[in-house]
């Protein structure tokens, strides 16, 4: 069934899908467990960071203000691309445990920052299976986001095969 928003109503489902921001407010509300995907980057950096024992801090894509929050919260903010620990998994493989790290990014981690709600996973090809098992164990209704890519100045959304 279509509702007025476009969005396909999925509450028959235990396990519902949609893209990007609208996707998230259309059935994270409705949803005991949310997972986010955002695979080429956010979620699977996330992953090796907490595997190191560190703790990550998601932002949206503004770098000043990432700085100012990560120092709010004292914790040491992302930096470019080779030039410390950044968005880039390998960078992370030698995170200390302890590290508070504020993440941004402009698709998984601006949807992580923006949810309100209790039980959030970030989910990735590297952790799937274990990704898949937790949500299981903390609900029945889950919602897997893809975030996509946001497009142009317009906020377009891509959908990402990858996610």
């Amino acid at each position: 069934m279509e509702r007025e928003s476009g969005v396909f109503d999925q509450s028959e489902f235990n396990v519902r899908c949609e893209w990007g921001r609208a996707g998230l407010r259309e059935v994270a509300s409705r949803a005991q467990v949310v997972v986010i995907v955002d695979v080429l980057t956010f979620t699977t950096a996330v992953d090796v960071a907490t595997a190191r024992g560190a703790a990550v801090f998601p932002f949206p894509w503004m770098r000043p203000a990432a700085a100012y929050y990560a120092a709010s919260i004292g914790a040491v903010p992302a930096a470019r691309r080779g030039q410390g620990y950044s968005l880039s998994p390998p960078s992370l493989r030698e995170i200390p445990a302890g590290c508070k790290l504020v993440l941004p990014s402009p698709n998984g981690a601006a949807l992580a920052f923006g949810i309100e709600h209790d039980k959030v996973l970030a989910g990735c090809l590297r952790n799937a299976s274990a990704v898949a098992a937790e949500a299981a164990n903390l609900g029945k209704t889950i919602a897997v986001i893809p975030a996509g890519e946001i497009w142009g100045n317009e906020g377009g959304l891509r959908p990402s095969f990858e996610d």
